[in-house]
């Protein structure tokens, strides 16, 4: 398993920013898909996720700014991610599980911090 994230920079508060994250080594249309952040002396959090069929959840901090989607045709997923705060720098790493399903649909909360498979990370610096 293999997941390439990129896309991280240096933006204004206020702006724009998208990842993306290129997957590899398995079989990406059937797994869920989430996007996590660790900022520095934080745990790794979880922001957003998308199941295999497209049904999406995010985090309270992040709902309405941030868009998870996907391109099965592609083997990627994306974060849109808009109106950034400073609070949003972080390294965001990718992830593989389909423990997501369940965090997504209400079902359990989310998984363990070293659960699913991962990519490195990209770092998103937001300035004020």
């Amino acid at each position: 398993v293999q997941l390439q994230a990129s896309g991280g920079g240096l933006v204004q508060a206020g702006g724009s920013l998208r990842l993306s994250c290129v997957a590899s080594g398995f079989s990406f249309g059937i797994y869920h898909m989430g996007w996590y952040r660790q900022a520095p002396g934080e745990q790794r959090e979880l922001v957003a996720a998308i199941t295999s069929g497209g049904t999406t959840k995010y985090a309270d901090s992040v709902k309405g700014r941030f868009t998870i989607s996907r391109d099965n045709a592609k083997d990627t997923v994306y974060l849109q991610m808009n109106s950034v705060e400073p609070e949003d720098t972080a390294i965001y790493y990718c992830n593989a599980d389909q423990l997501l399903g369940l965090w997504v649909l209400g079902l359990d909360g989310a998984p363990a911090p070293d659960s699913g498979s991962w990519g490195q990370g990209t770092l998103v610096t937001v300035s004020s």
